[in-house]
Order: C-alpha cells, then structure tokens, then sequence
C-alpha cells in the first residue's frame, strides 16, 4: 500500500521517484515509496490511531515524494494489530507488520530488511520528538550527502522537557557509550532515526540484539564502518506514561556493550569499510573490506595503549617484588620485565592496534623484544644509580625508580609500536565475510541521489506538539517499544 504525494515540486527528480503532480490522473500502480516510516508497536491500541493519523498527516502535508508508514507490530495481545489494519484499509501508504515476538531491534530489522525503500526511518508511536524534524532527517540521506541520520536531545541546540532522572540516565549511557566504544555521535536512544537502505543492507544481518540496544548496536557498527552519520538537534517532550522498565534495559544496555565489545576486540565481528578510512571504499567496486579495527588514530590508541601500560606496570612492580626476595634486584628487574613484556605486546597487538589472527604474531613479539631492550636499559640505569645514592635501598625506593623509568620506556615503547613494530598490519587484511548485494539491471534505488537539490522546510499543519488527550498511552504497554530514552 503506497501513496504518491498530491504537493507539487519543482525538484529535478528522477521520473522513478518524481512526486505526482496535483492535477494528474490516479496512476495505476502506486509510486514507489523513497521514504518508508516504520512505527513499532506493542500494546498501544489506545494511542496508534491518534499517533499514525497526525503522522500520516504530517507527511501528506510537508514530504514532496511518496512515503509509507509500516506499522510493526511486536506480539500485541490487546487489538493493537486489528487497530493497525483497519488504519491501513482508510490511509493509503499504511502498511502492517505482524511479529509473534517483541523486541523494537527485532521490529526494525524485519520492517527495514523488507522495505523496498531507498530511505528507511523509524520513529516512537508517541510521537515524543516533534515532527518537524522528520523532513530535515531524512533529507541529507535523500540527497546522498550522508548514510544514517540521528535526532539528538544532547546536542547544541535541542530543546527537551524530560525529568532529572532520565536526563541523568541518558546523558550517563552515551558518556558510558564514549568511554569504552569510543563512539562519537551524542545520542544512541533517540527513538528519532534514518538510514540508507544500501547501507542497512550490509548492517542490518551483523546486529544480534533484538531490543532496545538494537539503536546502539547499529549505530557504533555504522561508525565502525566509515559511515557519515548526520545529528540533527530535535525537540522532545518525554512521555510522562511511559513504562519503559529502567533497571532491566540498562542492564540489557551493559550486557549489549560488553558483548559488542567484546567481539570487535576479539575480532569475531567484522565490520566492512563502507565509508571513507583512508583508503578506496568497497561496496560498489569490489567487495567490502573489512576495518581491522576503528582505534586507528592517535586519538584512540593513546588512551588504550595508557590503560594496557597501566595495568602492565602493576603486573610488572608485583612481579619483581615477588622475585626480589629470591634473587638481587637487577635479575628479579629482567625477569618480571620481559614477561610483562611479553604480554603487553600481544594485548597491545589487538586493544590498542587492532591487528587480529596469528598471522605475523610471531615477528611483532620479536620487534616488541626492542621495546624491552629498551625498557631493560633504563630501568637498569635507574637501579644502578639507586645504588649508588644508598647502597642498601628499601624496596620503596626501588618500585619508584623502576616506576619512573618504566614512565621513560613507555613513550619509547609507544612510539616504536606505532612506527615500527604493528606498521604493516594493513599490508594483508582479512577477507570480507559479508557479501556485497547481487548485481541488478537495474541500479539500486538509493543510489540515485537528489543531487544539487534543496528540499524544502516542513510547513503546514501538523508541525505543533501532541496535546494533552494524543500524549497518553495504554495499559499495556511494553518496555521494548514505547518512548526513547
């Protein structure tokens, strides 16, 4: 069930996609749909229709090219689903998705993976972000100019009425998210978001959560591979109903980022390069390579390369005090030494520069074993003249010279790991495991951007908030899919 929009444009679009004119004849099959708009749905009987009528409004008054709204529904038990069907039997472009399971993650990836939309978006059925920023989401996908689009209540110039505690909540996850996956967009749980289908395409099979950490998933895998993402500030007013379970999603929150992870460290996920990272792009000339990791600048190898050195110097000081009583103080230095040595470079190898497999492991500990000349050397140096000051030190005395020039060796150490010992890690990736889309005689359809086009600004109708009697929810409604967070 499609609809070609009625509003008239003077957009040089191709004839495929080019919205209908309003005096024009009905076509006989319906246009294709650039837009597809899914709502996903759990219990939410009360509140659908009044959501996908001002929705649908929205859409026929402001968006210049034929849409869909496909309504995902996640196992609803209370007439949600009879609801959905009877709307998509009165508004032309409504479609409905039946799930025997809940889960929004699970709703998406089947809504999006069967659309035949270039541009595919997803929004809450509350309706919490205001609409007007729907058209400005989805435009820079339109046009070609960026492969996901985001709504951000944290960023400069979003305006959003939320209680303390989940402004607290929220701004604390993406502080959690930017801390241990290094990511760089601002808000993961917007329920405010947009994607190139060419993109989900190749994303979509290489997430595995089915709820609410699905937004989070993608997003850092679309980071991984290079994609530019656009953030849009939006307005939000949170829904005072709302039922999401706090304690069970941001456990289910922490136990997605340690699996995530997880496999990006241990290399079992593999991200192919759609995006720009220095080097030519896969995807439409070849198949996709796949990025050895994202910590490949200096802005996050640093701080890895710190915490492998932080706990390595730890391991390394009770090391030497537990050989110090069983010999004198230069053999228990080069012992514990060189088998902290030994580790720091193989977990380096991997965390900090995201070099996996065994192939060359065995070369890059001999290049290491220089950085443990080195380190050898200087703490040597400082135990000798230690010695020299006071015949006799205390073992205090030792662990902070051995500290102090195990601080010098570092920096060597850091330098000759980025320079010299991990450079030729790219000279062989490793081969994609995601095939590329089967060649078509006909391109795909987001591959035909809006180029050298300005779409307009939403206007009209529709763009004020929900008043009092369409921001209420039902009973029943489920903590998979209500209001972001």
């Amino acid at each position: 069930m499609l609809v070609g929009m009625t509003a008239a444009s003077t957009l040089p679009v191709p004839a495929a996609v080019a919205p209908r004119p309003a005096d024009a004849a009905e076509p006989a099959v319906p246009a294709q749909p650039v837009l597809d708009v899914v709502v996903p749905v759990y219990n939410e009987r009360v509140d659908l229709e009044p959501c996908l009528r001002r929705l649908h409004a929205h859409l026929a008054a402001t968006f210049p090219y034929p849409f869909r709204i496909t309504v995902a529904d996640n196992a609803s038990t209370d007439g949600t689903l009879a609801v959905a069907r009877r709307l998509a039997g009165e508004l032309p472009g409504v479609a409905v998705l039946h799930l025997d399971a809940k889960g929004r993650g699970r709703a998406l990836r089947a809504a999006w993976s069967a659309s035949p939309a270039p541009v595919l978006a997803y929004l809450d059925v509350d309706l919490s972000t205001d609409l007007a920023a729907l058209l400005p989401l989805v435009a820079p996908l339109i046009s070609g100019h960026s492969d996901l689009a985001i709504g951000s209540r944290l960023s400069r110039g979003a305006r959003v009425v939320r209680g303390a505690k989940r402004e607290l909540i929220s701004r604390g996850y993406n502080l959690l998210l930017r801390g241990t996956l290094a990511v760089r967009f601002s808000d993961a749980q917007c329920g405010f978001k947009a994607i190139r289908a060419d993109k989900a395409r190749v994303l979509l099979p290489l997430t595995e959560d089915s709820g609410w950490f699905f937004d989070t998933e993608l997003l850092v895998l679309a980071e991984r591979a290079g994609l530019r993402i656009h953030e849009i500030p939006v307005d939000w007013i949170d829904d005072t109903d709302s039922r999401v379970d706090v304690v069970a999603t941001a456990l289910a929150d922490l136990r997605g980022i340690a699996r995530l992870g997880g496999g990006l460290l241990r290399g079992s996920i593999q991200v192919p390069v759609l995006g720009d990272l220095g080097g030519p792009p896969g995807g439409e000339d070849g198949p996709p390579r796949l990025r050895p990791d994202a910590g490949t600048g200096l802005r996050l190898q640093l701080p890895r390369f710190v915490a492998v050195g932080a706990v390595s110097t730890i391991a390394y000081i009770l090391l030497y005090l537990a050989l110090r009583g069983a010999m004198g103080p230069q053999e228990a230095n080069a012992l514990s030494l060189l088998a902290t040595t030994v580790v720091n470079t193989a977990v380096n190898r991997r965390f900090t520069f995201g070099v996996r497999g065994r192939q060359h492991a065995a070369r890059h500990q001999a290049r290491g074993l220089l950085a443990f000349a080195a380190a050898l050397l200087l703490t040597s140096s400082a135990l000798f003249a230690l010695t020299g000051v006071s015949p006799t030190p205390g073992p205090g005395a030792e662990v902070t010279a051995l500290v102090i020039a195990n601080l010098l060796a570092a920096v060597l150490r850091f330098a000759l790991y980025r320079r010299w010992v991990f450079r030729g890690r790219r000279a062989q990736p490793p081969q994609a495991t995601v095939q590329p889309p089967q060649a078509t005689a006909q391109p795909p359809q987001a591959a035909v951007p809006l180029v050298g086009t300005v779409l307009p600004r939403p206007g009209g109708a529709c763009t004020s908030r929900p008043g009092p009697a369409t921001a209420s929810h039902g009973s029943a409604a489920s903590h998979q899919n209500g209001s972001g967070r």
